[in-house]
């Protein structure tokens, strides 16, 4: 299709002429360009006004200097910042991802749970497109799933909902058989290009410590993390929060993987002192352990999970009663908590394992979202209509779909409550736990996430501008299906997808994230450190980055 690039033509060609007349100089259309910005780029340092110029998907340029586009977007006022990059994003479907790109997010993996068979994943989302870019873990429990109840694993989660209430798989140890086969599953699906392998152990409470240890084994043979829901969740011993996360570090001790721990804020509940010594200890000690959080007191699981079952179960938790669990915007009775619990285990539900009305519950949310090193995960689950997913073709999303908050309002609750509000992190400091931090926790066993995350020539154009003054999340418990405010355009490989504040279902520009065949290329990526021709390498040191936007 040819670019209304005609104005420009003659201008351009006179300064092509006089460029010519000093030195080799190659001059080329810009497809878009940001300009006035506040360009943060948090491996650079950067923060202060730039220009970003846009050319086949990629940064081209960081600049102080004027740039010519064939669409140039006024930056003024607002912040340009790296895509934010979820790594906890269970809803990989297009309604779920449009969602979250309205909050920020360019790029959304499934890395806690994943899928499986991982080729049946990505062949299904390619074809049908997807608005952000995606990607999934090799999911365990489904190969346990597979192998103790003699079934084919379905690259869905209903699949998973499905078997919630058949205790065999999650409480019986495997035998040197199953275990074989398990692992020789979750192989084919790193063969298959998975992004690491999704650990749902606290779903398996009562598989074996040694079926862990060999999947970490496996997991770092391929270079690529664990990515673990602990085995517990308890404020009790034996059988302690403490106690999963110490495994997931023993693991990473013993075998050398990569171990990321999801969700920190709802695996320490109320223990994030001594949780947080353990895991800062471990990295110190040079161990490779690395976490995430969101920022709500509630979690969101099937209503018949494990961890919901058994003696003590609610003292284990903190104390839950019924009313801890919200189900459809309503918090339960017993009656109704039984009832679900026994008919319907895989309801989705609400579940507030800290009230941050109350200034305790508040410190310690504080405590799990502000993790020295973390990272910002949402969790975000997907979207439901009676029992069933909502449509992908409805936009807006229906009033009526449920899902958590964190679903369509984690990033900018971030922003909004912990820079903007509270001042307890600077621009820069968020933006990296959003968007840097992310990639450079996965970009050695993921390398296409070295050129996301970053502001700079040579990178992916996944890219946020939004207005910090105004930035705000809309979704609440009651009516989860209220998109952000605040973000006024988001591109991803370059393509606006939400353009003037709006979303633009036109388009589905989101590309996968896969380590496809290992050595080789992804289709549509660059080899992880391909030079751009003219371009400095993500991480070479940014002019003038001491340069504040006034």
């Amino acid at each position: 299709m040819l670019k209304p690039v005609l104005t420009r033509t003659l201008p351009r060609l006179a300064m092509a002429a006089a460029a010519s007349m000093l030195a080799p100089v190659a001059l080329a259309a810009l497809d878009i360009a940001i300009v006035g910005g506040r360009v943060v780029d948090p491996e650079s340092g950067l923060d202060a006004a730039r220009n970003v110029g846009i050319e086949d998907g990629r940064i081209v340029a960081v600049t102080t200097d004027p740039l010519e586009a064939d669409r140039v977007i006024d930056a003024s006022g607002r912040v340009v910042a790296p895509g934010f990059i979820d790594m906890h994003a269970h809803g990989q479907s297009i309604l779920a991802g449009r969602m979250q790109a309205m909050d920020g997010v360019t790029t959304a993996l499934d890395l806690e749970g994943g899928s499986l068979p991982i080729a049946d994943f990505y062949a299904r989302a390619g074809e049908e497109g997807r608005p952000i870019n995606y990607g999934v873990s090799v999911n365990w429990a489904y190969a346990r799933i597979a192998v103790f109840l003699d079934t084919q694993p379905e690259a869905n989660a209903g699949w998973f909902f499905k078997y919630f209430h058949v205790p065999k798989w999650q409480r019986e140890q495997a035998d040197e058989q199953q275990l074989g086969d398990i692992l020789s599953m979750v192989e084919e699906g790193l063969e298959e290009g998975g992004l690491g392998v999704g650990v749902l152990l606290g779903y398996a409470p009562d598989s074996g410590r040694e079926e862990y240890y060999r999947v970490s084994e496996l997991a770092a043979r391929y270079g690529v993390p664990t990515y673990t829901h602990a085995r517990y969740l308890s404020m009790i011993e034996p059988g302690s929060s403490f106690e999963g996360v110490a495994e997931i570090v023993a693991a990473a001790a013993g075998t050398g993987v990569h171990a990321h721990i999801v969700h920190l804020n709802s695996t320490s509940l109320r223990e994030i002192d001594a949780i947080g010594g353990l895991i800062r200890g471990a990295r110190e000690r040079g161990l490779r352990v690395s976490t995430e959080a969101y920022p709500y007191g509630a979690g969101s699981t099937g209503i018949g999970a494990a961890m919901f079952r058994g003696p003590f179960w609610r003292e284990r938790v903190g104390g839950a009663s019924a009313a801890s669990f919200e189900v459809d915007g309503k918090r339960l009775t017993e009656q109704e908590l039984e009832r679900l619990q026994r008919d319907n285990p895989g309801k989705e539900a609400v579940i507030h394992f800290l009230e941050t009305d109350h200034a305790e519950d508040r410190a310690y949310l504080d405590q799990a979202v502000l993790f020295p090193g973390g990272v910002i995960a949402s969790d975000a689950m997907g979207w439901m209509i009676n029992g069933r997913p909502a449509p992908d073709s409805a936009w807006p999303a229906p009033a009526e779909a449920r899902s958590h908050p964190r679903s369509a309002g984690a990033y900018s609750r971030f922003l909004r409550h912990y820079v903007r509000e509270e001042g307890k992190l600077s621009l820069l400091e968020a933006i990296e736990r959003v968007s840097y931090g992310p990639a450079r926790i996965l970009q050695d066993g993921v390398p296409q996430m070295r050129r996301k995350g970053r502001i700079q020539a040579g990178a992916d154009a996944d890219i946020v501008v939004f207005d910090l003054d105004t930035v705000t999340d809309n979704a609440t418990y009651a009516e989860p299906a209220q998109t952000s405010s605040g973000f006024d355009y988001v591109l991803v490989g370059g393509v606006p997808l939400v353009d003037d504040g709006q979303l633009d279902t036109a388009v589905l520009p989101g590309r996968a994230v896969r380590n496809t065949g290992r050595d080789t290329p992804v289709p549509g990526a660059p080899m992880p450190g391909a030079p751009v021709p003219g371009a400095p390498e993500p991480g070479a040191p940014v002019p003038g980055a001491d340069e504040k936007l006034k």
